[in-house]
């Protein structure tokens, strides 16, 4: 304890620390940091130790932005032709989504004929559905045309046949009467080609069985 009294030690320290932190979304993150420490030991004697340390850091750290997600879009029944189409697109400094619904036709007149034929009410089932070209050409190839006009049979066949223009396959049935058309062309040129080289034929034989049945008077 006596030699303990005689040192008499005096330590004292002093520390600061000075730290700035910005965060921006979808910018430069920038963080700066600065530490200061400072020691200084006191003997009795009356020497003394001084310790001093300064530490700075920076650093520049990119982040991304939140994600933009597509939203979702459901039907509110199970009886609704209705389709939800959502989509998004991100990128580094933007994002952008949306969505809508889009109603299927298709559906629709699956409901509307299914409800007309419960009802009893079967030419006009048909005639709805007749609506799409692919029905109303698949009726056509059958050799029952949809109806039109009140009429059904052979007497919407010719309704159809004049009013061309209002057939829901106008645009395909005008392209196939123009294939039709030009397959004919080709194979009527093809027809007279061959009847030619015929009569061309039969020409040079009748002259060839002429030419064996000519004599002359002797002399």
């Amino acid at each position: 304890m006596k030699y303990l009294s005689i040192l008499l030690l005096l330590f004292t320290s002093f520390a600061m620390a000075d730290e700035t932190q910005t965060n921006v979304s979808g910018s430069n993150t920038s963080i700066d940091g600065g530490y200061t420490s400072s020691a200084t030991t006191t003997y009795q004697s009356g020497s003394s130790s001084n310790t001093t340390t300064n530490s700075t850091s920076n650093s520049n750290i990119k982040s991304a932005p939140p994600s933009a997600s597509a939203p979702a879009y459901n039907s509110m029944t199970q009886d609704v032709c209705a389709v939800g189409i959502s989509a998004g697109v991100q990128t580094f400094g933007i994002g952008i989504s949306g969505g809508k619904h889009t109603v299927d036709k298709n559906c629709e007149r699956l409901k509307l004929a299914r409800i007309l034929n419960d009802f009893g009410m079967k030419v006009a089932a048909v005639a709805i559905l007749c609506q799409d070209e692919r029905v109303f050409e698949s009726m056509i190839q059958a050799g029952t045309p949809c109806p039109i006009d009140g009429k059904i049979g052979k007497d919407a066949k010719a309704l159809w046949s004049k009013y061309d223009h209002e057939r829901p396959d106008y645009t395909t049935y005008v392209k196939r009467m123009k294939d039709r058309e030009k397959a004919d062309l080709e194979a009527q040129k093809q027809m007279t080609k061959e009847l030619e080289a015929m009569d061309k034929a039969k020409i040079k034989e009748e002259a060839k069985d002429k030419k064996k049945i000519e004599w002359k008077d002797p002399k």
